[in-house]
């Protein structure tokens, strides 16, 4: 059975990279994993870290590309081509410097923006027409080699708690995706991060 969709979370494998700003992509994908009960396994074939799910009664591939995130399109490429999963139903998560901490920008296609794993995913698929969700991660008022240094920054003490606000948000507008379509998803969860309630599989357990 053909995958209902491909969710890609973006990042730099390896725990130097673990908790970096710019592995917002992977945090989230990690996140939808937990909620959605899927394990995770090395595929080498696809350079990818991938887990098979069942949410909303289909399946789901979640997919943390292990090429380092400049060359993140070959993985995505290998999955999407290997579960015939069409670009319009390829979810990217990335994060994005030029967004404030804690915003969602869910949209339907576009440029990379400067993004080379996005650029690489572009590459890849041979188009732009994919969505793609990004996650503001702000950027230091200082030059470029700070903000190379902020991406590739553990996150701070003080950034956590709207950091996990983000990602749970994101994890919601994701499932609404996934269910309802990108339309409903963008227009009630684009923007800066609030309290969003928990849709959860283990939550829905809880109220039973």
């Amino acid at each position: 059975m053909n995958a209902s969709g491909l969710i890609v979370g973006l990042g730099n494998p390896g725990s130097e990279y673990r908790e970096t700003r710019h592995n917002a992509g992977f945090m989230l994908a990690e996140r939808l994993a937990d909620r959605w009960g899927g394990v995770w396994r090395i595929e080498k074939k696809f350079f990818a870290s991938l887990a098979e799910c069942r949410f909303a009664g289909r399946r789901w591939i979640l997919c943390r590309p292990q090429t380092y995130m400049n060359a993140s399109g070959e993985a995505v490429g290998r999955v999407a081509a290997f579960h015939k999963v069409a670009p319009d139903r390829i979810l990217v998560l990335v994060d994005d410097a030029d967004l404030p901490l804690g915003t969602l920008r869910l949209r339907p296609e576009g440029s990379p923006g400067g993004h080379h794993g996005l650029e690489s995913v572009e590459q890849h698929l041979g188009t732009r027409s994919y969505p793609r969700l990004r996650l503001g991660i702000a950027r230091p008022q200082q030059t470029r080699r700070d903000l190379v240094g902020h991406v590739l920054g553990r996150l701070a003490d003080e950034d956590r708690p709207g950091w996990d606000l983000m990602l749970q948000r994101a994890a919601t507008q994701v499932e609404c995706w996934a269910t309802e379509g990108i339309a409903p998803a963008m227009n009630r969860h684009n923007g800066a991060a609030q309290a969003a309630p928990d849709t959860s599989v283990n939550a829905e357990r809880k109220t039973q």
